[in-house]
């Protein structure tokens, strides 16, 4: 197992002192190690420094909100961003996912929900080593014309030049290509990714795809590569390229 599924350090930023300690208390009693932060101008600085497995990241913090904490992390952390956001508007989601949050969980909260998607997480940062293609069939790197994709690497290329993906945004990349051909539904792809199941209203795959296509070389307008097939899920075409 890596570090990150034994330790399970978690950081969680929240002003909310009471909510944070008693969010706090509940994973710790169920084996995660977790420190508190309640001030978003120091959140960034700490996380670099202490690099956490995951960080509990509210969206409305004093001193620095969610979202730019969320957009200045992104560039030098691997970890995972789990967005809390007491506002419904799929906006701030939208925009917390756009931004490199892994995942989003409307306030308030049920711990045991929390700790199921904390624990999703984590169980990702562990299969970095293995292929996530649901067939079960192991490969490590897949090549379609100028893009390349390398599991083991978790890195991406087109034409050579070496493509900008979150983690999940890798991952769910890696998904597709390496069921090119297949058409896979959004409850497969959930199920893959985060280990539980399509609620029917979550928007987060489909703001993923949107950014990967043009980072794939794929028209946003007119995809080629990745294909939305009505009422079904998301298709890769190996041949497109």
């Amino acid at each position: 197992m890596t570090h990150a599924v034994q330790a399970g350090r978690i950081l969680i930023v929240e002003d909310d002192l009471r909510l944070a300690e008693l969010t706090r208390d509940y994973l710790q009693g169920n084996g995660l190690d977790v420190a508190i932060e309640g001030d978003g101008a120091r959140a960034v600085q700490r996380i670099l420094a202490e690099q956490p497995d995951l960080v509990v990241l509210d969206l409305m913090l004093p001193g620095e909100d969610g979202l730019s904490i969320c957009r200045k992390l992104r560039p030098a952390y691997t970890g995972a961003i789990l967005m809390l956001t007491a506002r419904t508007d799929d906006l701030d989601q939208v925009l917390g996912l756009e931004l490199g949050a892994d995942d989003y969980v409307c306030k308030p909260v049920r711990p045991r929900v929390l700790l199921a998607r904390i624990r999703a997480l984590l169980r990702r940062s562990e299969q970095q080593g293995a292929s996530l293609d649901v067939s079960g069939e192991p490969q490590r790197r897949l090549q379609f014309g100028a893009l390349q994709i390398d599991q083991g690497m978790r890195e991406a290329w087109l034409a050579g030049q070496s493509i900008e993906l979150t983690s999940a945004e890798f991952d769910l990349l890696w998904l597709l290509a390496a069921n090119a051909g297949r058409i896979l539904s959004r409850e497969e792809i959930f199920n893959a990714l985060r280990g539980i199941e399509y609620d029917g209203q979550d928007r987060s795959i489909d703001v993923r795809i949107s950014r990967i296509r043009p980072k794939i070389g794929d028209d946003p307008m007119h995809p080629r590569l990745i294909k939305t097939v009505r009422s079904k899920g998301y298709l890769f075409v190996a041949e497109a390229q």
